[in-house]
C-alpha cells in the first residue's frame, strides 16, 4: 500500500497555538510522523525584561489565558528565590486556592473538549456547565474569571473576605457529584474503553525518556509531581493524593485529571477552613542582583521561570519553560501505529497549551484537499458511532 503525507497544521481546530505535525500513512494507519515546531512567538521574555518586578507579572499571565496563574505563580518563586525571603504564610495559603482552583476549571475544560472529540457532545455540554461554578469561585476570589492578576513577588495583591468563604466552599464542593458520576461513568462505558483503552500508548520507559510532565507522565505510571517533590507553598502541609496510573493510553489521562480535581477539591476546601490571619505581602522594595528559579506544578505539566536581576528595577533575563514544550515530543511516541480517526484525540491526551487559531486544510502530497479540521473529528466521531454499534449500544 502507498504511502501518504497528511499534514495537520500548521492551524488546526485541537492546536490554538500554531503547530506543524505531518504524518505519514499507509491507508489509515500512521507509520511515521514529524513534529515542527516555533511557528509562533509573542516575545514575552523580551517584553519582561523591558517593565519592573511587579509589572512583568501581569505580562507573564497573559503567556496562557487556561493556565493564566500558573506562569505568575512560577515567575513570582523566581524572583523571590533571588532573595531568598519568606512570603507571609496566608499569602501561600491563597496562592494554593488560586492555582487549584485553576487547575479544576483547566482540567474541566479539557474534559469537556475530550467529550466532543470522542462524539459525547452531551458531556460536553455537561462539564462546562460544571466549569462555571468554578470560574464563578474564582470571579468571587480575584475579580475575574480568568487572568486573576492576584500574584505578586512577595505575596498576593488581593486577600479573601472571610465572607466569601460559604459561597465559594458551596460553588467549589458542588462539582464533587457531578465528578463521580462522570468517573463512574467512566469506568463502566464500554464505548469509551473501547474507544481510548490502548490507544496512544506513552509507557513509563518512553516517559522519563522524553521528560514528560505532568498528566501525561503520571498516566504512564511516573510518580512526579513538582507539589510533591519539591513542595511549595502550603502542600506539604494538607492531605491529598498524587493520582498515579500504570497504562499511559488516552483513557488513563482521562483518569488521572478527573480524580485530580477531587483531590483539588480536597485542597481548596483544606484551605480556605484552616486560613491563617496575617498579611498578604512581604513588600518587597527592591530585588538584589542575583538569579532565582522557580516551578510549580500547573495543571499540564511543570512550568519553569528563570530570572536574572542586576539590582535595577526590572529583569535583566527571563526564561520561560511551559509543560506542552516536553510533553509535546511525545506525540512521536503514541500516534505511530495507529489510525488517522484516533490521530486528534491522541495529540489532544497530553492537553497541548497554545494560543487560539482555528483553521487547517490537509492536502496530500498532489495538492488535493483532503480533510479540514471538522473532517478529522468527524471521522473520530463516526468511529465512535462504529464501536457503539458494534458493542450493541446503538446511534
Amino acid at each position: 500500500m502507498g504511502r501518504t503525507i497528511v499534514p495537520i497544521g500548521p492551524y488546526h481546530p485541537l492546536q490554538e497555538e500554531p503547530e506543524f505535525f505531518s504524518l505519514t500513512v499507509e491507508g489509515e494507519r500512521v507509520v511515521d510522523i514529524d513534529v515542527r515546531i516555533g511557528y509562533n512567538h509573542r516575545g514575552i521574555e523580551k517584553l519582561s525584561e523591558r517593565k519592573n518586578f511587579d509589572q512583568s507579572t501581569f505580562v507573564i499571565e497573559r503567556i496562557c489565558g487556561i493556565c493564566s496563574t500558573s506562569h505568575p505563580f512560577a515567575y513570582t518563586r523566581a524572583v523571590e528565590d533571588i532573595f531568598p525571603m519568606d512570603v507571609p504564610e496566608r499569602a501561600k495559603y491563597i496562592r494554593t486556592i488560586i492555582a487549584e482552583g485553576e487547575r479544576i476549571h483547566s482540567h474541566l475544560l479539557w474534559l469537556g473538549l475530550a467529550g466532543h472529540f470522542l462524539g459525547y457532545n452531551t458531556v460536553y455540554m455537561w462539564v462546562w456547565k460544571l466549569r462555571e461554578e468554578i470560574l464563578d469561585a474564582m470571579e468571587i476570589l480575584s475579580g475575574n474569571r480568568n487572568n486573576y492578576a492576584m500574584f505578586k513577588p512577595g505575596g498576593v495583591r488581593r486577600d479573601i473576605k472571610e465572607s466569601d468563604i460559604p459561597d465559594v466552599l458551596r460553588k467549589v464542593e458542588s462539582i464533587v457529584g457531578t465528578l463521580e458520576m462522570l468517573r463512574d461513568a467512566i469506568m463502566d462505558d464500554p464505548v469509551i474503553h473501547a474507544r481510548t483503552k490502548g490507544v496512544g500508548v506513552l509507557t513509563k520507559e518512553k516517559s522519563i525518556e522524553f521528560s514528560a510532565l505532568g498528566p501525561t507522565s503520571r498516566a504512564s505510571g511516573v510518580a512526579r509531581d513538582v507539589r510533591k517533590d519539591s513542595p511549595y507553598a502550603v502542600y506539604d502541609r494538607l492531605d491529598w493524593d498524587m493520582i498515579v496510573t500504570q497504562n499511559g493510553d488516552v483513557f488513563d489521562k482521562v483518569v488521572v485529571r478527573v480524580l485530580e480535581m477531587l483531590e483539588s477539591v480536597k485542597i481548596i476546601r483544606a484551605c480556605l477552613l484552616n486560613l491563617p490571619g496575617g498579611e498578604i505581602d512581604a513588600k518587597i522594595k527592591n530585588v538584589p542582583p542575583g538569579e532565582g528559579v522557580g516551578h510549580i506544578e500547573a495543571p499540564r505539566g511543570e512550568t519553569f521561570h528563570y530570572v536574572r536581576s542586576d539590582g535595577t528595577n526590572r529583569p535583566v533575563r527571563h526564561k520561560v519553560r511551559a509543560p506542552t514544550f516536553m510533553n509535546l515530543p511525545t506525540y512521536k511516541a503514541t500516534v505511530v501505529g495507529e489510525t488517522i480517526s484516533d490521530a486528534t484525540i491522541i495529540l489532544a491526551a497530553i492537553d497541548p497549551c497554545y494560543c487560539c487559531t482555528e483553521r487547517m486544510a490537509v492536502r496530500d502530497v498532489d495538492g488535493a484537499r483532503l480533510y479540514d479540521g471538522q473532517d478529522l473529528i468527524r471521522l473520530s466521531q463516526l468511529k465512535t458511532e462504529r464501536l457503539r454499534k458494534e458493542l450493541g449500544f446503538g446511534s
